[in-house]
């Protein structure tokens, strides 16, 4: 059992700057060292190791931790990997755990025996005259003789006894449990990869766990084009990344990790010179593989190819990685070219190419956007209704109170101006007019219009200021009075432009996690240089929110009206503004009656204001 006493004396033998300086160039700082932060990009270095006190800090980003945290957070090991690794350059023991932990752990080191002696025969086949269809293959891939040695790469021959044989110094209920035999009923126990080219998969440390291998006779329908190893003791596909642990220092040079769909596209990049690249085994990305490439880069670029199976599994990474987004912490998304992979891509194009797509990765909320914008056709309001709702159940999947509010902002920024978009004013074309100007021919007669008083258009503007600044005041005190009706409004208020900018400041407020009083928002607002309006300010407007007896229950409904009536007049009087001038200009009959259809608009607009602000004055 580690206690807390060996694991202190454990970090008392290491010296921290020695540790961490083997992968970050430290300088010398008093009594300190610094550095460049390794866990986020920097230009000015903010990365401190402090060996007196055991732990290294980043002023830039927060990291922060101890030399088993360096070993977890930068190398990547888990925790008992990190300690023996420590332990062992420290020439100390590691406490034997409880008997049952020991003898999975022995089990544990008998299998790696085992998936080591199975690469080594797997290699050594693949330079046998049985590999020459496996060699040809790696040819025809352009794979040279450093990348397949680098990478491992072997061959498992036909033969349903044939690794049995080679590893028979093993019990053949090892092999099955490391995966390598198969036992189906009351068959005889085979080989579970035969002619295949094969290739291992290893962990953070670079031990094989697990293969994978790809079927070489074309002819063959009968079995996967690919196939891995099931999940053992030290094998979990959804918990592994392949080439995780050669990406993992490239990318600390890099900054970025790119995720591919398979491990041929992996290797493809890395004899491209692309080498901080993984990929998963044989699933959709999953939360446990996305939390370990955020222990590594902040925001992985996840490149899928270009057909439609690729954009389903990058759509299926999205949606996995909405519940876990953080701040600072997305990812982003290439989009290939259809029809084509990553080594596609690369052979036809090059290196240059790739790296203009990953350049141009996009942001998961692009991603997201899009890809429900292009589900469906769109064509009807009940499909564009969907559309939202869509993006809001993608937006409350979101775990992080202020992501989830920035994002539902930004979808439904889009939404509105993809389901409502600014029509085009319909160009004017003037009627015959008489020549003086000042009249028009109606069903054969002129009827000569005298202009407006010259102030008329300053008059009616000041008039409907006035109404407007009244009925803002009134409901930025009723929201004021209850935050709870914040939220319910603020889709439609932040939709709306031209408002008092107190309206975008309560928004803002109600992104909140804790509960809003109305003592804190008049705070806010006067920290901001701002007042809640008083009565004074709708002075003649007496609407049901105001009355002091008025519960919330009783005011909610009359608040929303009035926020419709604020919300609807913007575009009335700008139109109203427009008729109006245009009547000015020309004197036309169509700008007349455009100005009068208007002005009938607004006198039913005030009459429904006037019936709701006066509703309560017989019992004031």
């Amino acid at each position: 059992m580690l206690t807390p006493q060996w694991l202190d004396q454990l970090r008392s033998r290491v010296t921290l700057s020695a540790l961490i300086g083997r992968t970050v160039r430290l300088t010398k700082a008093g009594n300190e060292f610094k550095a460049c932060c390794p866990f986020h990009n920097e230009k000015t270095p903010s990365f401190h190791v402090n060996d007196a006190k055991g732990f290294y800090h980043c002023f830039g980003c927060s990291a922060h931790g101890d030399a088993i945290r360096w070993m977890t957070d930068h190398q990547g090991l888990a925790f008992m990997d990190a300690v023996k690794e420590l332990a062992a350059e420290a020439g100390m023991d590691v406490p034997a755990p409880d008997p049952h932990q020991a003898r999975a752990a022995e089990k544990r080191d008998s299998l790696h025996d085992v998936m080591a002696a199975a690469q080594e025969w797997f290699v050594s086949q693949l330079a046998a005259p049985e590999g020459e269809a496996a060699r040809a293959y790696l040819a025809t891939r352009g794979f040279d003789a450093h990348t397949v040695q680098r990478f491992g790469f072997g061959f498992a021959p036909e033969g349903r006894q044939a690794l049995k044989g080679a590893l028979s110094r093993f019990p053949e209920a090892m092999l099955i449990e490391a995966g390598l035999r198969i036992v189906v009923d009351d068959k005889d126990p085979y080989d579970r990869f035969r002619g295949r080219l094969m290739l291992p998969i290893e962990d953070t440390r670079g031990r094989v766990i697990a293969f994978g291998g790809r079927i070489l006779a074309k002819g063959k329908t009968d079995a996967p084009k690919y196939l891995n190893s099931p999940d053992t003791p030290l094998f979990d596909k959804g918990r592994t990344l392949y080439n995780l642990h050669r990406a993992a220092p490239a990318a600390r040079q890099s900054g970025r990790m790119i995720v591919v769909e398979g491990y041929m596209d992996v290797i493809a990049l890395a004899a491209a010179g692309i080498a901080e690249c993984v990929a998963p085994l044989g699933t959709a990305l999953t939360e446990p593989q996305i939390e370990m490439l955020w222990r590594h880069v902040e925001t992985p670029i996840l490149c899928f190819d270009g057909d439609a199976a690729g954009q389903r599994a990058a759509m299926r990474a999205v949606t996995r990685a909405l519940p876990l987004l953080r701040p600072a912490h997305s990812l982003r998304i290439v989009r290939l070219p259809e029809g084509l992979d990553p080594d596609d891509l690369l052979k036809a194009k090059g290196r240059p190419a790739m790296e203009a797509m990953l350049e141009d990765a996009r942001p998961l909320v692009d991603v997201l956007w899009e890809a429900e914008r292009e589900s469906t056709p769109l064509d009807t309001p009940e499909a564009k209704a969907g559309l939202k709702a869509r993006l809001l159940a993608h937006v409350e999947a979101i775990g992080h109170q202020d992501v989830a509010s920035l994002y539902k902002r930004e979808l439904m920024d889009r939404y509105s101006a993809f389901a409502f978009p600014r029509r085009e004013e319909r160009p004017f074309t003037p009627r015959r007019a008489a020549p003086n100007g000042r009249g028009n021919f109606k069903r054969g007669v002129f009827e000569e219009r005298q202009p407006s008083d010259p102030q008329s258009i300053a008059r009616l503007n000041r008039a409907m200021d006035g109404g407007r600044d009244a009925l803002s005041a009134a409901i930025l005190a009723g929201l004021v009075r209850w935050p709870s009706q914040i939220h319910r409004h603020a889709e439609t208020l932040m939709s709306t432009h031209g408002l008092d900018r107190r309206f975008a400041l309560l928004v803002d407020c109600c992104d909140s996690t804790d509960p809003l009083e109305t003592a804190d928002l008049t705070s806010i607002l006067v920290r901001h240089g701002l007042e809640l309006p008083g009565p004074s300010a709708w002075s003649g407007l007496r609407f049901g929110f105001l009355q002091p007896e008025a519960t919330e229950a009783q005011g909610a409904s009359e608040l929303a009206q009035a926020i419709e009536l604020l919300v609807e007049r913007p575009a009335l009087e700008a139109a109203l503004a427009r008729a109006t001038a245009r009547f000015e200009g020309d004197l036309s009959e169509e700008a007349f009656e455009e100005q009068q259809r208007l002005l009938k608009r607004k006198l039913e607009f005030d009459n429904r204001l006037r019936q709701m602000a006066t509703r309560h004055a017989a019992g004031s």
